[in-house]
Protein backbone atom coordinates (compact mmCIF):
# COMPACT_ATOMS: atom_id res chain seq x y z
CA UNK A 1 0.00 0.00 0.00
CA UNK A 2 3.08 2.32 0.96
CA UNK A 3 4.30 1.74 -2.81
CA UNK A 4 1.18 2.58 -4.37
CA UNK A 5 0.72 5.72 -2.11
CA UNK A 6 4.19 6.91 -2.95
CA UNK A 7 3.44 6.32 -6.67
CA UNK A 8 0.76 8.64 -6.33
CA UNK A 9 2.39 11.42 -4.89
CA UNK A 10 5.50 11.22 -6.81
CA UNK A 11 2.91 11.76 -9.80
CA UNK A 12 0.50 14.31 -8.17
CA UNK A 13 4.41 16.21 -7.16
CA UNK A 14 5.62 15.85 -10.94
CA UNK A 15 1.90 16.96 -12.20
CA UNK A 16 2.11 19.72 -9.42
CA UNK A 17 5.66 20.81 -11.24
CA UNK A 18 4.93 20.29 -14.82
CA UNK A 19 1.36 22.64 -14.34
CA UNK A 20 3.62 25.12 -12.52
CA UNK A 21 6.15 25.23 -14.84
CA UNK A 22 3.63 25.63 -17.87
CA UNK A 23 2.56 28.60 -15.57
CA UNK A 24 5.45 30.39 -15.50
CA UNK A 25 6.53 29.87 -19.15
CA UNK A 26 3.22 30.94 -20.34
CA UNK A 27 3.83 33.97 -17.77
CA UNK A 28 6.92 34.59 -18.92
CA UNK A 29 5.77 34.82 -23.08
CA UNK A 30 2.82 37.47 -21.76
CA UNK A 31 5.96 39.70 -20.29
CA UNK A 32 7.82 38.58 -24.32
CA UNK A 33 4.01 39.91 -26.04
CA UNK A 34 4.11 43.22 -23.75
CA UNK A 35 7.60 43.96 -24.14
CA UNK A 36 6.97 43.38 -28.31
CA UNK A 37 3.84 45.53 -27.92
CA UNK A 38 5.80 48.23 -25.69
CA UNK A 39 8.65 48.41 -28.15
CA UNK A 40 6.12 48.86 -31.28
CA UNK A 41 4.50 51.66 -29.00
CA UNK A 42 7.64 53.45 -28.15
CA UNK A 43 8.89 53.08 -32.08
CA UNK A 44 5.37 54.68 -33.32
CA UNK A 45 5.79 57.04 -30.09
CA UNK A 46 8.99 57.95 -31.72
CA UNK A 47 7.97 58.35 -35.14
CA UNK A 48 5.33 60.96 -34.34
CA UNK A 49 7.87 62.99 -31.92
CA UNK A 50 10.62 62.81 -35.39
CA UNK A 51 7.72 63.87 -37.20
CA UNK A 52 6.58 66.61 -34.84
CA UNK A 53 10.37 67.67 -34.13
CA UNK A 54 10.99 68.43 -37.86
CA UNK A 55 7.84 69.51 -39.65
CA UNK A 56 7.60 72.45 -41.28
CA UNK A 57 3.75 71.86 -41.97
CA UNK A 58 3.13 74.77 -39.62
CA UNK A 59 4.84 77.26 -42.19
CA UNK A 60 3.01 80.23 -43.89
CA UNK A 61 2.07 80.14 -47.83
CA UNK A 62 4.17 82.98 -47.78
CA UNK A 63 7.25 81.52 -46.03
CA UNK A 64 7.00 78.49 -48.46
CA UNK A 65 6.43 80.49 -51.44
CA UNK A 66 9.84 82.63 -50.91
CA UNK A 67 11.90 80.32 -49.33
CA UNK A 68 10.62 77.19 -51.27
CA UNK A 69 11.06 78.73 -54.61
CA UNK A 70 15.03 77.93 -53.87
CA UNK A 71 15.28 75.15 -51.18
CA UNK A 72 13.18 73.51 -49.42
CA UNK A 73 11.68 74.91 -46.42
CA UNK A 74 13.91 74.44 -43.65
CA UNK A 75 12.15 73.53 -40.16
CA UNK A 76 12.25 76.58 -38.15
CA UNK A 77 13.33 75.02 -35.15
CA UNK A 78 16.05 73.73 -36.36
CA UNK A 79 17.89 77.07 -35.56
CA UNK A 80 17.77 79.36 -32.44
CA UNK A 81 16.13 82.52 -32.72
CA UNK A 82 18.93 84.66 -32.79
CA UNK A 83 20.52 82.37 -35.99
CA UNK A 84 16.94 82.76 -37.67
CA UNK A 85 17.40 86.84 -36.70
CA UNK A 86 21.02 86.17 -38.67
CA UNK A 87 20.13 84.87 -41.76
CA UNK A 88 17.19 86.90 -42.39
CA UNK A 89 18.94 89.86 -41.76
CA UNK A 90 21.77 89.32 -44.65
CA UNK A 91 19.32 87.98 -47.45
CA UNK A 92 21.02 90.09 -50.01
CA UNK A 93 23.99 87.61 -49.23
CA UNK A 94 21.80 84.43 -48.48
CA UNK A 95 24.62 81.98 -49.13
CA UNK A 96 25.85 83.43 -52.53
CA UNK A 97 22.84 84.52 -53.77
CA UNK A 98 20.66 87.89 -53.38
CA UNK A 99 17.49 86.09 -51.86
CA UNK A 100 16.46 89.91 -50.85
CA UNK A 101 12.77 90.56 -50.38
CA UNK A 102 11.06 93.49 -49.38
CA UNK A 103 10.87 94.88 -46.09
CA UNK A 104 7.55 94.20 -44.92
CA UNK A 105 7.94 90.69 -45.92
CA UNK A 106 11.40 90.48 -44.73
CA UNK A 107 9.76 91.69 -41.03
CA UNK A 108 6.85 89.57 -40.98
CA UNK A 109 9.04 85.71 -42.37
CA UNK A 110 11.98 86.75 -40.37
CA UNK A 111 9.29 87.20 -36.97
CA UNK A 112 8.02 84.08 -37.96
CA UNK A 113 11.29 82.00 -38.03
CA UNK A 114 12.33 83.45 -34.56
CA UNK A 115 8.93 82.74 -33.53
CA UNK A 116 8.82 78.60 -33.70
CA UNK A 117 12.89 78.75 -33.61
CA UNK A 118 14.59 75.85 -31.66
CA UNK A 119 15.45 77.11 -27.88
CA UNK A 120 19.43 75.96 -27.93
CA UNK A 121 21.71 78.53 -29.06
CA UNK A 122 25.32 77.54 -28.64
CA UNK A 123 26.28 80.95 -26.98
CA UNK A 124 28.25 83.26 -29.13
CA UNK A 125 27.78 83.88 -32.76
CA UNK A 126 24.79 82.35 -34.29
CA UNK A 127 25.09 79.14 -36.48
CA UNK A 128 23.89 80.08 -39.85
CA UNK A 129 23.67 76.26 -41.56
CA UNK A 130 21.40 73.50 -40.30
CA UNK A 131 24.29 71.41 -41.51
CA UNK A 132 26.60 73.16 -38.55
CA UNK A 133 24.62 72.65 -35.70
CA UNK A 134 25.38 69.81 -33.09
CA UNK A 135 21.96 68.36 -33.20
CA UNK A 136 22.59 68.18 -37.24
CA UNK A 137 26.10 66.65 -36.98
CA UNK A 138 25.03 64.36 -34.36
CA UNK A 139 22.16 62.80 -36.14
CA UNK A 140 24.24 62.28 -39.55
CA UNK A 141 27.57 60.92 -38.09
CA UNK A 142 27.18 57.66 -39.62
CA UNK A 143 26.65 59.07 -42.91
CA UNK A 144 29.91 58.58 -44.82
CA UNK A 145 31.98 61.54 -46.86
CA UNK A 146 31.63 59.15 -49.45
CA UNK A 147 28.23 59.89 -49.74
CA UNK A 148 27.81 63.81 -49.04
CA UNK A 149 30.27 63.17 -52.19
CA UNK A 150 27.91 61.44 -53.97
CA UNK A 151 26.60 63.03 -56.84
CA UNK A 152 23.17 62.22 -56.61
CA UNK A 153 23.26 63.79 -52.81
CA UNK A 154 25.87 66.72 -53.99
CA UNK A 155 25.71 68.04 -50.02
CA UNK A 156 24.59 67.76 -46.77
CA UNK A 157 21.76 70.42 -47.51
CA UNK A 158 19.93 68.76 -49.89
CA UNK A 159 18.15 67.05 -47.51
CA UNK A 160 15.79 65.54 -50.75
CA UNK A 161 18.44 63.36 -51.48
CA UNK A 162 17.98 60.80 -48.60
CA UNK A 163 15.25 62.02 -46.61
CA UNK A 164 12.02 61.13 -48.89
CA UNK A 165 9.43 63.36 -47.99
CA UNK A 166 11.64 66.65 -47.12
CA UNK A 167 9.65 68.38 -49.64
CA UNK A 168 6.85 68.04 -47.26
CA UNK A 169 8.69 68.93 -44.25
CA UNK A 170 9.24 65.09 -42.85
CA UNK A 171 12.34 63.71 -42.03
CA UNK A 172 11.55 60.61 -40.23
CA UNK A 173 14.31 58.47 -39.91
CA UNK A 174 12.13 55.83 -41.25
CA UNK A 175 11.89 57.00 -44.63
CA UNK A 176 15.61 58.08 -45.05
CA UNK A 177 16.62 55.77 -48.34
CA UNK A 178 20.75 57.04 -49.39
CA UNK A 179 21.44 57.29 -52.79
CA UNK A 180 23.93 54.24 -53.87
Amino acid sequence: MTSVFAKLTLSGLLLAMCLVSAAVYAHDDDDDDDEQRHQKHERREHSQRENDRHSSASTSPQLKEECGSCHIVYPPNLLPAQSWRAVMGNLNKHFGTDASLDAATQKQLSAELQNAAGGRSDGGRPVLRITQTRWFQHEHDEVSNRTWRNPKVKSASNCGACHSYAAQGKFNEHDIHIPR
